[in-house]
C-alpha cells in the first residue's frame, strides 16, 4: 500500500513539474514567434525603407529561430501533436492502440535519451565559435538543442504515470532492449552486407516505426542513429550538427510566420469575407457553392501556406449553407480533401519553401510556376462538380444584386489583394519569402486595427496569444521533422546510396519519361505515409540532381512531385490529409470514401497533363 502511495505521489509530483514546465515553455515559444516577426520586419523596414540595413537582425533572428523550433517541438510533444501515421493503429481495438501508444512513448524516450549527451557535447563545442555581427559565442544558439531535448524527455517521463500501463511499458522496454542489443552485436556482420543494410535500418526499422504510429520525426531519428551507431564510428555530435543544419536554414523562418499569418486571417475574418464575396458572384448557379469552395481554397492557400489552416478557414463558412441546399456530407468532405491536394503548389506553400531550402531551387521561380498547375487541377475538379450537378435541381438561391456584390467586394478586397502582394513581392525581388511573411503579418494586424477603429468590426483579440502558441507548436513539429530527415538524408548520402540511386534512375529505359513516372508513383506513396515536408526533405536532395541530369527542369519536377505528394496525402485510406479534412468538416470518414474517387481520378488526369506538358509549370518563368 505504501509503495502504491509512494508511486502515486511521485506521478503527481512529475505532473506538477510537467505542467509548470509547459506553461513556461508555451509562454517563451509564443513570445519568440512575436519577437521573430518584429525583428524581421524591422530588418525589412531598415533595408528597404531607411536604406540602413541592420547587420545584426538576421543573425539575431537565426539565434532565436533555433530556440523557437526546439521549444515549439516541446509544446507539440506535450500536446501529442507531432506528425504521425496512425491509420493502421486506429483500426485496431483499444488494447492494441494502448500498446502502440506505449511503444511510441518508449521509443521517443529512448531516442531523446540517446541524443541528449551528444547534443550537450555539440553545444559545448560551439562555445569556441563567435558570431560575426553580435560577437557572442554560438553556444547561446546551440544550447537550444540539449534544452529542447531535455524538456521533451521530462515531458515524456511525466506521461508515463498518466497515459500508459506499466505492463505495456515493460513489454515495450524489453522489445527496445532486445532490438538494440541485436543491432549492437550484429555490427561486424552488417558491414559485409554493403548497401543492403540500408534496407534493415531505413525500410524495416524506420518504416516499421512509422507504421507503428511512432511520430515521424522520432522514427527518422531512431533509424539514422541506429544505423550510424551500429555500422560506423562517427561521433554522434556530427549527426546533431546535421539536425541543427536542417532546422536552422534561414529560409525556414518563413514557416512559423506563414503559419501565424494563416491563423491571423481566420481571426480577423479576412477568409470569411473572401468566401462571402465569391458566394455573391456564383453562389446562385447549380452547384455554385462547390465552385466557391474551389475558388476559396485557391485564394486562401496563397495566404496561409498551410493546408490545415486553409480548410479550417473555408469549411466552417461554407458547409452549413451547402448542407442546407441539400449537399451530402460525404461529397463535401471529398471535395474539401481534393481541393487540399489541388492547392499544394500555390505559393507561399510551405512545401515550396522547404524545397528551396533543401535543394536550392529558386523559390521565386517556384512561386511563379506554381499557379498554373494548380489551376489545371482546379479545372479538372470543376468538371467533376459540373458533371455531378447536371441532374440536380437549379439552386433556389437568388442572384445577388450589383449593390450586394460591390459591398461584398469592398469588405473582401483587403483579403483578395494580399495573396497577390505576397507573390509579387517575392517574384519581383522586393523581399525574400521570409521577409514577405512578416509583411503579411503586419498587413493583417493593420487591417484588424482599421476594421475595428473605422468600421466597428468585432475581432477576437484574445485569440492572438493562443494563435502564437499554436504557431510555435505546429512550426516546432514541422522543423523537428526537417531536422531528423536532414540527418537521415545525410546518412544515406554518406553510405553511397545517393550515388547508387542516381546510377539506377539515370539508367532506366525511357529516360526522362520513365524517371518522371517513377517519381510520381514514389511521391504519391511517400505523401500518403510521410506527408509532403518530410518526404521532400528526405528524398529531394537525392532526386532533384537526377532530374536535372536527365533533362527535366527543376521547377517542372518540383510541381509534379508536389502534386503527386498532395494526391497521396489526401487519398484514403492512408492519406492523413483526408482524415484532417473529415475532422475539420465534422463528417465521418466513411461517408466520403465513395464520393472522393471521381475527384481523385480527375486529379490524376490533371497531374498527367502537368507532367506531360512542361510549359504549364515553366511557361511564365521568362
Amino acid at each position: 500500500m505504501s509503495a502504491v502511495s509512494h508511486r502515486s505521489r511521485g506521478a503527481a509530483a512529475m505532473l506538477v513539474v510537467d505542467t509548470a514546465i509547459g506553461r513556461v515553455v508555451e509562454t517563451l515559444a509564443g513570445v519568440l514567434v512575436a519577437l521573430e516577426t518584429l525583428i524581421l520586419f524591422a530588418g525589412v523596414v531598415a533595408r528597404y525603407g531607411l536604406r540602413a540595413p541592420l547587420v545584426w537582425s538576421d543573425e539575431l533572428a537565426s539565434i532565436l529561430f533555433l530556440w523557437l523550433a526546439m521549444l515549439g517541438a516541446v509544446v507539440a510533444y506535450r500536446r501529442a501533436e507531432h506528425m504521425r501515421m496512425g491509420a493502421l493503429i486506429d483500426k485496431g481495438g483499444p488494447r492494441r492502440r494502448a500498446f502502440f501508444e506505449a511503444l511510441a512513448l518508449c521509443v521517443g524516450l529512448a531516442f531523446l535519451g540517446f541524443v541528449l549527451k551528444p547534443a550537450i557535447d555539440y553545444a559545448i563545442d560551439e562555445a569556441a565559435v563567435v558570431t560575426p555581427a553580435l560577437e557572442i559565442p554560438t553556444i547561446w544558439r546551440a544550447a537550444a538543442l540539449p534544452v529542447g531535448i531535455g524538456l521533451m524527455l521530462l515531458a515524456g517521463l511525466a506521461r508515463i504515470g498518466k497515459s500508459a500501463k506499466l505492463s505495456d511499458l515493460a513489454l515495450c522496454v524489453a522489445l527496445i532492449v532486445i532490438v538494440s542489443l541485436a543491432l549492437k552485436f550484429a555490427g561486424p556482420w552488417l558491414s559485409v552486407l554493403g548497401n543492403y543494410k540500408l534496407i534493415l535500418f531505413f525500410v524495416l526499422l524506420t518504416g516499421g516505426a512509422v507504421l507503428a504510429g511512432i511520430p515521424i520525426a522520432f522514427a527518422f531519428g531512431v533509424g539514422t542513429f541506429a544505423f550510424l551507431a551500429s555500422t560506423t564510428r562517427l561521433p554522434m555530435t556530427v549527426v546533431i550538427g546535421r539536425l541543427d543544419e536542417g532546422m536552422s536554414h534561414i529560409i525556414l523562418l518563413a514557416v512559423p510566420l506563414f503559419v501565424f499569418l494563416g491563423l491571423l486571417i481566420e481571426i480577423t475574418g479576412l477568409a470569411r469575407h473572401m468566401v462571402g464575396f465569391l458566394a455573391t458572384l456564383i453562389g446562385h448557379v447549380r452547384g455554385g457553392l462547390h465552385y466557391v469552395l474551389l475558388a476559396a481554397m485557391y485564394l486562401v492557400s496563397g495566404i496561409s501556406g498551410s493546408k490545415a489552416a486553409d480548410m479550417a478557414a473555408v469549411a466552417p463558412v461554407l458547409f452549413p449553407e451547402m448542407k442546407a441546399r441539400g449537399a451530402k456530407g460525404g461529397d463535401l468532405v471529398a471535395l474539401l480533401a481534393a481541393t487540399g491536394a489541388q492547392t499544394e503548389t500555390i505559393p507561399p506553400s510551405l512545401v515550396l519553401i522547404t524545397i528551396g531550402s533543401v535543394t536550392g531551387v529558386s523559390i521565386s521561380a517556384m512561386f511563379t510556376g506554381g499557379l498554373l498547375p494548380s489551376a489545371v487541377l482546379a479545372a479538372m475538379l470543376a468538371f467533376v462538380v459540373w458533371w455531378r450537378g447536371r441532374a440536380e435541381e437549379a439552386s433556389a438561391a437568388e442572384r445577388a444584386g450589383a449593390t450586394t456584390i460591390v459591398r461584398a467586394l469592398a469588405v473582401a478586397l483587403p483579403g483578395l489583394i494580399l495573396p497577390f502582394v505576397i507573390r509579387a513581392a517575392v517574384v519581383e525581388g522586393v523581399a525574400t519569402a521570409t521577409e514577405v511573411s512578416t509583411i503579411g503579418v503586419v498587413y493583417g494586424f493593420a487591417y484588424a486595427l482599421i476594421a475595428t477603429t473605422l468600421f466597428g468590426q468585432k475581432i477576437a483579440w484574445r485569440r492572438i496569444w493562443p494563435a502564437l502558441v499554436d504557431t510555435a507548436a505546429l512550426s516546432g513539429a514541422i522543423l523537428f521533422i526537417i531536422g531528423t530527415a536532414t540527418g537521415m538524408a545525410w546518412a544515406l548520402t554518406q553510405s553511397g546510396f545517393s550515388r547508387t540511386l542516381a546510377e539506377v534512375m539515370t539508367g532506366m529505359p525511357g529516360g526522362a519519361a520513365s524517371f518522371m513516372a517513377a517519381s510520381i508513383a514514389a511521391f504519391m506513396i511517400l505523401g500518403s505515409v510521410l506527408e509532403g515536408i518530410p518526404s521532400i526533405v528526405l528524398f529531394g536532395p537525392l532526386l532533384f540532381p537526377i532530374a536535372r541530369a536527365v533533362g527535366i527542369h527543376e521547377v517542372h519536377y518540383a510541381m509534379v512531385v508536389i502534386l503527386a505528394m498532395g494526391i497521396g496525402l489526401f487519398a484514403p485510406p492512408f492519406g492523413v490529409g483526408y482524415y484532417t479534412a473529415c475532422a475539420i468538416g465534422r463528417i465521418d470518414p466513411a461517408e466520403g470514401l465513395r464520393a472522393i474517387w471521381p475527384y481523385m481520378l480527375s486529379l490524376l488526369l490533371g497531374l498527367a497533363l502537368v507532367a506531360a506538358i512542361p510549359w504549364i509549370s515553366i511557361g511564365f518563368l521568362g
